[in-house]
């Protein structure tokens, strides 16, 4: 009768264990649940933004504009709600001589040097605007990969002509607010 006893024990200890482990795994599998709906929100958030705005919210109402011209073209360009963008536009109107880089860029230097928010994009959209280091302004006419770090300005509302515009020579380009 002993030996029975015991044994009944045994299967209770081994059903109290098995209780435990379950509710620890259902715990652990519904925080691993919670983290990938977490980073998941974040990256869709990422997705479903314009390439200006993927490390930065902006509303409708927060957004302002300024324009580009080269030569006889005019393009409109959204600016992104950071200080680095509202120094920026702070400064307008100016031309810059833009010289070309890679083929896939224009840049100059600012007048003065202005805020940064550094973060690497990963991958840069035509129409993109950002500043390199303090000072330095690009205008992004090819989409390509990158690995340097940049402060977001704004992106041009229509690119699809910017590259046959910009060309591969050096241009001049004027920065306005209206």
């Amino acid at each position: 009768m002993n030996n029975f006893a015991v044994s009944t024990n045994k299967v209770s200890t081994l059903g109290i264990i098995d209780l435990r482990l379950r509710l620890t795994l259902i715990k652990l599998a519904s925080l691993l649940l919670l983290l990938c709906l977490a980073l998941s929100s974040s990256y869709a958030a990422q997705l479903v933004t314009d390439p200006i705005a993927a490390k930065h919210t902006v509303t409708q109402s927060e957004r302002s504009y300024m324009w580009i011209t080269i030569g006889n073209h005019r393009f409109k360009a959204n600016l992104i709600n950071t200080p680095a963008a509202r120094e920026f536009s702070a400064m307008l109107p100016f031309t810059l001589n833009m010289d070309d880089l890679n083929n896939n860029e224009k840049h100059a230097q600012l007048p003065k040097s202005i805020s940064t928010d550094e973060h690497r994009p990963k991958r840069i959209h035509n129409g993109d605007i950002m500043l390199w280091g303090n000072r330095t302004i690009v205008v992004f006419y090819k989409d390509f990969d990158t690995s340097y770090s940049y402060t977001r300005i704004g992106h041009i509302e229509d690119p699809n002509q910017l590259q046959q515009i910009l060309g591969q020579n050096n241009v001049s380009v004027m920065f306005s607010k209206n």
